[in-house]
């Protein structure tokens, strides 16, 4: 069994905890109850390498009352970026063929990296902020993978044991900036460009990464629909790839690249997101991110 964890506020604190049934089940509240103590937030729960089994026990073995003591209605608060403060974010460019394609590139034969700053995260519902001299402002659905554990050098055999569990990411994109650039640090690095949420599904409860749809909607309109099966690299490659390169640990976020249908390359012009828009990117088994977009 898996679960989908969330960071929340609600009536004025934050805390994190279980979505389960339209219901977010808190965790250090579930602890007490039972005379334990929790980790004091998600990241540190990720990083401590805590059992999240025994949550999953806890919850099946509460009364229906003591459900009601410890949960709130998902209506009733406002989710937020389940990870703040990663060690880094690292991103991939051209991962899935039906981009390559549409983008007139080569498949790469080694995962295109580069890296995305965490001052970019923002949560479900936060506005995405385009600054004004920003033309071409661009959304890309990714799975996003969150790191459980250090390690360097993984083989891809083992790659699944290094994975915490899945998120919904934007990789928003100043597209003028970029290709002005010739590289794409700048035109991806300010504040509010890294939408993530709404929760961290587990691996156990995602299973296999290498075949699930994922979409993006601009104002309703479906603009990206696509499977995580047309990744040039897997996710367990991936894992591979980079640990090579450096070392991977607890709380990192890998976006894993984004399929065709980004706004850049739409025939017969480019439909670029403007301020008033709302872009919702949804992975099957996780959810919805949905977030507005507003001018500086």
């Amino acid at each position: 069994m898996g679960l989908r964890l969330v960071r929340y506020v609600h009536c004025g604190n934050e805390s994190y905890g279980v979505l389960k049934d339209g219901r977010i089940i808190d965790l250090p509240r579930l602890y007490r109850l039972r005379g334990k103590q929790a980790p004091r937030s998600l990241e540190e729960l990720i990083i401590s390498g805590w059992k999240i089994d025994e949550a999953d026990r806890l919850i099946n073995e509460i009364s229906e009352g003591e459900m009601r003591r410890i949960s709130i209605d998902e209506e009733n608060a406002a989710l937020k970026a389940p990870i703040l403060s990663p060690p880094k974010i690292v991103c991939l460019g051209l991962n899935y063929r039906d981009h390559a394609e549409e983008s007139g590139a080569k498949i790469p034969e080694e995962p295109i990296i580069f890296m995305k700053p965490r001052t970019s995260i923002v949560g479900p519902e936060e506005p995405v902020i385009k600054p004004g001299f920003v033309k071409e402002l661009d959304y890309e659905v990714e799975l996003a993978v969150i790191i459980s554990r250090k390690g360097k050098n993984i083989p891809v055999s083992e790659a699944a044991d290094y994975i915490f569990g899945y998120t919904v990411f934007n990789d928003i994109s100043a597209r003028d900036i970029q290709f002005k650039d010739g590289q794409w640090t700048r035109g991806k690095s300010f504040d509010t460009f890294a939408p993530i949420g709404p929760c961290i599904t587990t691996s156990t409860q995602v299973g296999d990464p290498t075949d699930l749809r994922l979409r993006t909607r601009v104002n309703g309109e479906i603009r990206q629909d696509s499977s995580t099966s047309n990744m040039v690299f897997n996710v367990y490659e991936v894992i591979h790839h980079l640990s090579r390169v450096m070392t991977l640990e607890p709380c990192d976020i890998i976006a894993t690249g984004t399929p065709g249908g980004v706004a850049v390359f739409m025939k017969p012009k480019p439909k670029f997101l403007q301020p008033g828009d709302t872009v919702e990117v949804e992975i099957e088994k996780i959810g919805t991110l949905r977030n507005p977009i507003a001018e500086e």
